[in-house]
């Protein structure tokens, strides 16, 4: 990792790490929230409750006449993401039906700009790719990489930093800087991730270094991974460092004992809405999310969930993503 790469990320992740102190459960009495300690140690609450009171924003009509006409004429922006419980970033509020977090929260933002009422949908994450490819769902915002591979069949507009974390049981002792930390190591990740790419390639390093390789496992769904980590059948969960460190913080059993660019050793990865290939939406995503990126509604946004280190200054189109092969 480049010097200037490595000192960015290891800021933002241990930006987010602090601002993730959180309160082991939620306050029923209280509306359902948690609590949230930012870097000055102020306490601030997340409502994690179904009634959300969303920031908004005004429609911008220049950039929604940009938006193609079946779209407008339809008057809903149908929007994908997964349905694996990922808080802050995508959840279950405490009625177990409400979607929330900080990219649904973005998504009704980028919407609002739009002029169009919007509708989440929440699927498997192959599903996600499989709707966007049928035209089923105009747009992804589910913590999606922008990488080289993915760009050949997706526009990107890109709205957060990527930054990965490896969680491991608390007092593990571990530490992950590199490939050499992980060889011989049993590493769980979801399939289909460019978490998983960016492990096999270690893996593969490690195997042309005389190293073992990674014992990589694959598992359903969040909670068996962490029952995994917690009997010790694996020793590493890899996947969002939002994710890890809102789980270590909440539940006080895990810790994040490394970060990683989610675009590899040299590139600071990127999170994107994501559109079907030359569907015509992407530039009107984009510049709705520079939009609220200037009107400091998407700051405001990112304060909400405790993710204010992973904000970005500009929505690009395309820019570059995780290489094919990283090295």
């Amino acid at each position: 990792m480049s010097t200037t790469l490595a000192r960015r990320t290891t800021a933002a992740a241990l930006g987010l790490a602090t601002a993730l102190v959180l309160a082991a459960c939620s306050n029923p009495t209280d509306g359902g929230t948690t609590e949230v300690a930012d870097t000055s140690g102020a306490k601030t609450k997340i409502n994690i409750s179904a009634d959300q009171n969303r920031i908004t924003t005004g429609k911008v009509d220049s950039i929604a006449a940009e938006v193609p006409e079946k779209i407008r004429k339809r008057g809903t922006l149908e929007l994908v993401a997964s349905s694996g419980s990922a808080a802050p970033l995508t959840f279950h509020a405490t009625d177990n039906k409400t979607v929330i977090g900080v990219e649904p929260d973005i998504a009704y933002l980028v919407a609002n700009v739009l002029g169009l009422k919007p509708h989440i949908n929440t699927v498997s994450w192959e599903n996600i790719f499989v709707g966007l490819d049928s035209a089923k769902y105009d747009a992804g915002l589910s913590n999606i990489t922008v990488t080289e591979e993915r760009k050949e069949k997706y526009d990107f507009a890109t709205y957060r930093e990527d930054n990965l974390g490896f969680e491991a049981k608390k007092g593990s002792g571990l530490k992950i800087t590199g490939p050499e930390d992980v060889a011989g190591r049993t590493v769980a990740v979801g399939s289909g991730t460019n978490q998983e790419k960016l492990l096999i390639e270690w893996s593969k390093e490690n195997e042309k270094a005389g190293r073992k390789p990674v014992n990589i496992k694959y598992y359903q769904n969040d909670s068996d991974t962490y029952l995994a980590l917690q009997s010790g059948r694996i020793d590493l969960y890899l996947g969002p460092n939002p994710t890890a460190a809102y789980h270590a913080a909440t539940t006080g059993k895990t810790e994040v004992v490394g970060t990683y660019s989610g675009a590899g050793a040299t590139l600071q990865g990127l999170i994107a809405a994501t559109t079907k290939k030359d569907s015509g939406l992407v530039k009107p995503l984009a510049d709705a999310l520079n939009h609220i990126i200037d009107n400091g509604t998407y700051a405001k946004v990112l304060g909400r969930w405790g993710l204010s280190d992973e904000a970005v200054t500009k929505s690009e189109i395309n820019p570059p993503g995780l290489p094919k092969t990283n090295k």
